[in-house]
């Protein structure tokens, strides 16, 4: 698997025609009217990565698997969801559920297009959307304040330790203060990981743009891109009414065709998978086999046995050395044999740091 995905955003944006073009299908109701979405849709799409392929093609493997993203199109949320307005707190709940969130904001005049405000000012749509987040955070953080204020009574000094942290988030969060790590250590980031915040997931911010602003933006989504420069954050533009047309076409090469018609480089999966895996700092690892080549995603700097886990929970209990290879050399001496020979082939320890690219066979003994 990749990583779980989940697209939020005001209704009538282009959420479930984003959904529709990232799965490239037709399964989201796009609708001109509030809560066309009710049940999140749920879609799961292959990461390209045309390594893959070159090496499933040296170890003439019998399958090529690639890695996945796990794509949810969540309902619509409105001013008030984090006390129940629209849909509310049953899709904010599923938000918990994702590594990162995709916020659709629409940037594109269009009177025919219901929207919730008298006008188009993505800054306050993407206000409107954020303020929901940072209230159900905070309804969670005071449901735990009062549950470790119960156990403090008895003194425990760990409980007195995560009461702090509580309540200093609480205060950043009334301060309107964004949630910033440098200060705290590292077994408290760790208590902060585990609350699940969905302020503290990563986001990236769709501009949803007509078809003639694809290419350069147009004044609402600069607003939103000087807003991401300023805050550290990333965005990138998609035309839900291109994307439309797109996944009309069966045929891969007309789908390309099509792109180069319109002067654009990738499709709205490829931009989204490749901001997504930046801004979730994960690279690609490789097994590669006459029985298969699979691609499998890891978080940056993991280590050689937690990668081996990945794959296999008896891999990493059992851990005995990781054999690697990196891509350029499997590539060049045309497989393991030739790495093998040439002395490419390196056996590490379960303090490696598993690089993007590298093509590892695990030792194990349980």
């Amino acid at each position: 698997m990749g990583f779980k995905c989940g697209i939020v955003g005001l209704p009538n944006v282009g959420k479930s025609s984003l959904f529709n073009a990232l799965t490239e299908s037709s399964n989201a109701e796009a609708a001109n009217y509030p809560f066309a979405t009710i049940e999140p849709n749920i879609g799961r799409v292959p990461v390209s990565d045309e390594r893959l392929e070159k090496l499933s093609n040296i170890t003439k493997s019998k399958n090529t698997i690639p890695a996945y993203l796990d794509v949810i199109d969540i309902a619509g949320l409105v001013k008030g969801a984090s006390v129940g307005e629209g849909l509310g707190n049953k899709f904010l709940a599923h938000i918990r559920e994702m590594d990162a969130i995709i916020h659709v904001v629409r940037c594109f005049e269009n009177s025919d297009i219901v929207h919730t405000s008298p006008s188009i000012n993505p800054i306050k749509d993407i206000e409107i959307i954020e303020t929901e987040l940072k209230l159900a955070d905070i309804e969670t953080l005071q449901n735990i304040e009062n549950n470790l204020n119960k156990k403090s009574k008895g003194g425990d000094k760990e409980i007195i330790s995560q009461l702090n942290i509580i309540n200093a988030l609480m205060e950043k969060f009334n301060d309107h203060h964004p949630l910033s790590f440098k200060d705290w250590s590292t077994s408290e980031m760790q208590m902060i990981s585990d609350l699940n915040l969905i302020t503290h997931k990563p986001m990236l911010y769709v501009c949803n743009v007509d078809e003639k602003s694809i290419a350069t933006g147009n004044k609402l989504s600069d607003l939103v891109q000087e807003k991401n420069i300023s805050e550290n954050k990333h965005s990138v533009l998609v035309s839900a009414a291109i994307e439309s047309q797109i996944i009309q076409f069966d045929n891969e090469k007309d789908k390309l065709e099509l792109l180069k018609e319109l002067q654009l480089k990738q499709t709205t999966l490829k931009k989204v998978v490749n901001v997504g895996y930046n801004i979730l700092n994960l690279i690609t690892f490789f097994s590669s086999t006459s029985k298969e080549t699979r691609a499998w995603t890891i978080k940056k700097n993991t280590k050689a046995n937690k990668a081996a886990g990945k794959i296999h929970s008896d891999f990493e209990k059992g851990f005995i050395k990781a054999e690697i290879m990196s891509y350029n050399d499997f590539m060049l001496f045309r497989g393991e044999a030739g790495c093998r020979e040439t002395g490419r082939l390196r056996k590490e320890g379960k303090d490696y740091n598993v690089q993007d690219g590298d093509i590892i066979n695990f030792l194990f003994n349980v």
